[in-house]
């Protein structure tokens, strides 16, 4: 059995033997690969040997180095786009903050990114999260300051970055005269 870090050589075999519109007949008389060898190949139940994989591909007309370069798993290689209209935003009750969710869904049940805009004199108040949920906020304009429990413990300037603890009521909050803005990485703990 092939291991499952190998390239999947079978799945491009079939898909060239296809595009040329060879059944596995015709690719065994022209490759002088048995077609139950073939076959096993394909499906990935055996390995061919240096020369019956020189064979294939000559009889597919492509180099060896062509026929791996197909095996490589583009998924590893897909790039998401989430655009602007389709990304969630959310508003304070006086609209004085905004929130843009950043992270697929997917990962939610372990960490969410945001970015975070925040009037000025406006706030970002917060109930505690789950036990153990870190907040991760890094100024990239304006100033912020993070109050826990009611008390100021951080103000932080463009470039700074502020952890703590989000298990207990929290506000960040803009008291400078200008737009404030930051990405706020909320990682909640594992349970």
């Amino acid at each position: 059995m092939p291991h499952s870090n190998t390239p999947n050589l079978g799945a491009a075999i079939k898909q060239r033997r296809k595009e040329l519109g060879l059944n596995l007949t015709q690719l065994a008389e022209r490759s002088n690969v048995s077609r139950s060898m073939l076959s096993e190949i394909e499906r990935d139940n055996a390995n061919p040997t240096f020369t019956s994989l020189w064979n294939i591909t000559q009889a597919l007309g492509m180099s060896i180095d062509e026929l791996t370069a197909r095996c490589v798993d583009n998924s590893e290689l897909a790039i998401e786009q989430q655009s602007a209209q389709s990304t969630p935003r959310m508003l304070s009750d006086d609209e004085g903050c905004e929130l843009r969710a950043l992270n697929p869904i997917a990962t939610a049940t372990e960490f969410e990114w945001y970015e975070l805009i925040i009037q000025p004199g406006s706030a970002l108040d917060s109930e505690p999260h789950s036990r153990g949920t870190r907040e991760h906020l890094s100024v990239s304009d304006g100033t912020l300051e993070i109050n826990l429990q009611g008390q100021v413990r951080a103000t932080a300037q463009a470039g700074d970055t502020l952890r703590y603890p989000a298990d207990v009521q929290h506000v960040i909050r803009n008291p400078g005269p200008g737009l404030a803005r930051a990405f706020l990485v909320v990682h909640k703990a594992e349970r």
